[in-house]
């Protein structure tokens, strides 16, 4: 089983009105404490590994998020970097990625962070439309993110960006015209993501204040057909419901997650899964601070999954992959009955419907079961399952 690495770092320059990861805006950082409160995380997690079959395992993906990991000191990131390195060891074709924005500051760090081993970059473009990138709170313009992603390409050997779409008012030919645009730049992966009205977010204000209202699901239902339309065109299907890659070229970080495979989470507000273990860190930065000088590490509370919790968790992460799940395996893993994971009845209702497939043994969502994962999945899980 794979063992993947995420570092958090909370900080942003400003806060976008949509987001509601744990990002934070602060005038001044101490870096010493947060390099000392990492590497303490990063240590703490190593030393839980020590002596098991999992910690015999090196690493196969390092992914810093954010917050705005491309803030970071170029050198931290290399201490972190040399310090996972010498206590779990790198797979020879380790994925190291960085999350960026598309602003000349952190274009201007990109060789430094190629030299310090990131070989994949993650760039938050969002929109080549002006009018949308003011919309969503991006302080970049569209001819920097244009720049920055072919800087980016010319360093690391993988480039992402993500878009986001279905904005208020947003016309299938505007979207059309706008991934079109962002297929031609020719990178192996792409993130496309429906915009979202998520609670305590300033969207979520402003929607309770009919200063804007979401786009209708039918019409964000078109743009999703037009995305999945053109970027199997482009040679860039889906792999999962929002994010698009040649063959070979999917996220190997994120795919631990969504085949639900073991990883390391550190820093605030970072979730872990080891050994049935789910790990959550202290999610406020400055608390976090206080937890890593009290314990030695960020944690605020650990939890063993039932065989049922697992379950629901693996059910409800590999459904989102167009490669689907294996039941037969999955009820083997998690040593419940085949019977208790899923519904079958209604398994062979959706299937009628065209919005699930069966196949040699797997079960996935179709493209036109995509837009309604949520309620699928809701319908597939039976009862007592999701009770348990």
């Amino acid at each position: 089983m794979a063992r993947a690495l995420y570092i958090h770092w909370p900080f942003c320059a400003s806060k976008c009105p949509y987001c509601d990861f744990n990002s934070h805006v602060r005038a001044q950082i101490d870096i010493e404490a947060w390099r000392d409160g990492l590497l303490a995380d990063l240590r703490h997690e190593a030393r839980q590994a020590a002596g098991s079959r999992r910690g015999k395992e090196t690493l196969t993906s390092i992914f810093f998020g954010g917050g705005t990991p491309s803030l970071m000191p170029v050198n931290l990131v290399g201490d972190l970097l040399q310090a996972a390195e010498q206590l779990w060891g790198f797979d020879p074709g380790i994925e190291i990625t960085l999350e960026a924005n598309p602003t000349s500051f952190e274009a201007g760090k990109f060789a430094a962070f190629a030299k310090a081993g990131i070989n994949r970059v993650s760039i938050g473009v969002q929109s080549f439309d002006p009018q949308a990138l003011a919309f969503l709170g991006r302080t970049h313009s569209v001819e920097t993110a244009w720049r920055v992603i072919g800087q980016a390409q010319e360093l690391f050997g993988r480039v992402t960006f993500d878009l986001i779409y279905a904005l208020p008012g947003q016309s299938s030919a505007a979207w059309e015209a706008q991934l079109s645009r962002a297929l031609a730049f020719g990178t192996s992966h792409l993130s496309l993501y429906q915009l979202t009205i998520e609670p305590n977010t300033r969207f979520a204000t402003d929607v309770r204040r009919d200063l804007f209202s979401p786009m209708d699901d039918d019409e964000a239902a078109d743009l999703f057909a037009i995305t999945r339309e053109l970027t199997v065109a482009a040679g860039l299907p889906a792999y999962e419901i929002s994010n698009h890659a040649r063959p070979g070229e999917e996220s190997r970080h994120n795919l631990a997650y969504w085949r639900y495979q073991d990883y390391c989470g550190i820093g605030p507000g970072a979730h872990g899964r080891r050994g049935g273990i789910a790990t959550t860190r202290v999610r406020k930065p400055e608390n976090w601070i206080a937890a890593i000088r009290r314990q030695s590490h960020g944690i605020d509370y650990t939890h063993t999954l039932s065989s049922r919790e697992a379950a629901i968790e693996a059910l409800l992460m590999g459904l989102r992959l167009a490669e689907g799940i294996d039941p037969g395996q999955l009820a083997a893993r998690f040593r419940l009955p085949e019977a208790a994971l899923l519904d079958h009845r209604r398994v062979a209702l959706y299937r009628e419907l065209g919005f699930v497939w069966t196949r040699d043994a797997r079960l996935g969502v179709t493209p036109a079961g995509m837009p309604v994962l949520d309620s699928i999945i809701g319908e597939l899980v039976p009862a007592g399952l999701a009770a348990g």
